[in-house]
């Protein structure tokens, strides 16, 4: 039975697959827009998770507050687990898409979600897989 950790970190996967799809889409045509930004909002929240998750049952971690994203990331990068500040601007990028009620902003990120973001995804996903190739071999799939 996979462990809650394992299922997260296969739920973040499936979601930078879903992710994907946004990248072959035109980000005029109906609801793209709208779930480009579900897709990333739920990858996002999702890494930093798997961050946390990687940080206290993998590294022993525990001198941080595991339930705020920043110092998670934070965290996160003092260790080693992402090289990138860019999560950073990540985070505030998701926090200003909650409150974007007219479309405007993820008109103007979607680029930015779909190429920078996405890329900085699939590093993470990458440097995470080593975490959990002991509880599945059944990763090869992502």
């Amino acid at each position: 039975m996979k462990s809650k950790s394992m299922k997260r970190f296969d739920s973040f996967c499936r979601s930078l697959e879903n992710l994907a799809k946004s990248r072959l889409k035109n980000p005029e045509d109906d609801m793209v827009l709208e779930a480009t930004v579900h897709r990333f909002n739920l990858s996002f929240d999702l890494s930093w998770k798997v961050m946390k998750d990687i940080l206290t049952e993998h590294m022993g971690v525990l001198d941080f507050a595991t339930g705020s994203p920043r110092e998670t990331l934070q965290t996160a990068f003092a260790n080693g687990i992402i090289n990138d500040d860019v999560w950073l601007k990540m985070m505030r990028t998701r926090n200003k898409l909650a409150h974007d009620y007219d479309g405007i902003l993820a008109a103007d990120e979607f680029e930015k979600i779909i190429g920078t973001f996405y890329e900085i995804f699939t590093v993470f996903q990458e440097n995470a897989k080593k975490y959990y190739m002991d509880e599945t071999a059944s990763l090869d799939r992502f």
